[in-house]
């Protein structure tokens, strides 16, 4: 069925098999048949993996292994029910984003800035840095959706760019104005240059790559020699941790949750929720800063 229905790549058809082989294995010992285990039989199955020192990731990629299996024999008739229906995947330690300070942020702004007013061989691909660096803080886009932009993506006067993301669904990001003139600025270079080359290729950030605009690669790399000239850490820094920089940003200043996750093309609010640290530091500051009791104390103080 994965493969037939689904169109399954190999490497996940092995990895369904070595999944369900290692289950029947535990299943054998306790004298229980794959296709009659109850909900007992794999809940004691992920309490095994976990003393075997499976994190809960990949527990909880076994027990999608296992649903998928349940469901099919379910939906074939083959059995009369789902025994993982009434199963919860094991608990993940939530990782909090890696994200920058806006001193750090400003710091790699204008390291940026002042490379790409240097005249001189380069300027271009310096010009060019500056208007990924901009556009990526002021929407925080996905780094596939920045590099991949067309080139009638910006249109002078428009302070938003419509991007194609996840799912092909369409979006509206906004632009600052540090954003859209350092767009605006390497659009010009851009144009002038393929008028000179005869130049017509469709992307935005052109390049000679196979897919014709800049790899995303190649801007991770540049990104980091930037952050290293602009003083800052470069093990710190990539174009992830500058979108996750934009989230935690607007919501430090007071943006709404549902407004990100918009922004960032999450489709589902729990995947932007990663960002509540945040809103609980802002909602405790404002707290301290606006309840009567919070200000009768301090007066005490």
């Amino acid at each position: 069925m994965l493969s037939a229905e689904r169109g399954a790549a190999t490497n996940t058809l092995a990895a369904y098999q070595r999944d369900l082989d290692d289950f029947r294995d535990f299943l054998i010992d306790r004298g229980v048949a794959a296709d009659a285990a109850s909900s007992a039989d794999i809940t004691a199955y992920l309490s095994a993996l976990g003393k075997r020192g499976f994190a809960a990731s990949s527990q909880s990629r076994r027990l999608s292994a296992l649903r998928q299996f349940y469901q099919f024999l379910y939906g074939e008739g083959l059995r009369d029910d789902d025994p993982t229906g009434v199963i919860d995947a094991p608990k993940k330690a939530q990782a909090l984003p890696k994200t920058l300070s806006v001193a750090d942020v400003d710091r790699l702004l204008e390291q940026a800035q002042r490379e790409a007013s240097e005249p001189g061989p380069g300027q271009f691909e310096r010009m060019r840095m500056a208007a990924l660096l901009e556009t990526l803080y002021a929407s925080g886009m996905r780094v596939s959706e920045l590099v991949t932009l067309p080139a009638g993506a910006l249109k002078p006067g428009q302070r938003f760019l419509t991007i194609r993301g996840k799912g092909n669904k369409e979006r509206a990001v906004p632009l600052s104005m540090r954003a859209h003139a350092a767009l605006m600025a390497f659009d010009a270079e851009r144009k002038a240059r393929a008028e000179e080359t005869g130049d017509d290729n469709p992307h935005l950030f052109a390049s000679r790559s196979a897919s014709g605009h800049l790899p995303r690669q190649v801007f991770a790399r540049d990104l980091k020699g930037l952050a290293a000239r602009a003083g800052l850490r470069t093990t710190t820094i990539s174009p992830h941790v500058l979108r996750h920089a934009f989230a935690s940003h607007l919501l430090q200043n007071g943006a709404d949750l549902r407004a990100v996750q918009e922004m960032l093309g999450h489709s589902d609010i729990s995947t932007t929720q990663i960002y509540t640290h945040v809103l609980e530091e802002r909602l405790r500051e404002l707290v301290e800063m606006h309840h009567p009791l919070a200000k009768h104390a301090k007066k005490r103080e």
